[in-house]
């Protein structure tokens, strides 16, 4: 089976809208014939998005690292759960076991998270799609920085479309299945 890793905060933020969306996402992953990967725990919008998955007869694969699970934050009745060393070789074997990366609304981790897979796309490390799924404007801002980016000759304009900001499950599908990683940045004196 093919998993699609989802980043997203260990809280569910202030708004009902984005638990909502991780449980729309999640469903949408079942109904799209892929598994979840994602990083393992049981609160905030990483539990919502597994309990999603899970009832609705999907496969979820948790990665945590020896620490959150020794703190009691691991969601243990799921699929598959597997316990690493580190954030670092969490963050691989996520990418390792996906095709696809989508971020939830979330804190400073899911940027990190997000933005080191879309680093490895442009490296050529990797050929998944990124996607921040954008509930409730929730990504606004980040889009316009990465569109400054690309203006300021930071990034590729052609590498820029390649990362896609959406609230829509319809145009993430076609993102997906359209998808051409970017091409291998020409560099220049």
């Amino acid at each position: 089976m093919k998993n699609i890793a989802v980043y997203c905060g260990a809280a569910t933020g202030n708004d009902e809208v984005y638990k909502l969306g991780a449980k729309k996402l999640g469903q949408w992953i079942v109904q799209n014939n892929y598994g979840l990967t994602y990083g393992g725990g049981k609160f905030g919008l990483m539990g919502v998005i597994a309990n999603s998955v899970l009832e609705n007869g999907g496969f979820v694969h948790g990665i945590i690292t020896q620490e959150l699970f020794d703190r009691k934050l691991a969601f243990e009745e799921i699929s598959k759960l597997d316990i690493v060393s580190d954030i670092s070789v969490r963050k691989q074997a996520m990418l390792k076991d996906s095709v696809v990366n989508i971020a939830l609304p979330g804190g400073p981790g899911t940027l990190e998270e997000i933005a080191e897979a879309f680093s490895w796309t442009i490296l050529g490390d990797s050929k998944s799609p990124c996607i921040f799924y954008n509930i409730n404007h929730y990504y606004d801002q980040l889009e316009a920085f990465f569109d400054s980016m690309a203006e300021k000759g930071f990034m590729e304009p052609t590498t820029r479309k390649t990362l896609l900001f959406s609230d829509s499950l319809t145009e993430i599908k076609d993102f997906i299945d359209s998808y051409n990683p970017p091409a291998l940045r020409k560099y220049k004196n």
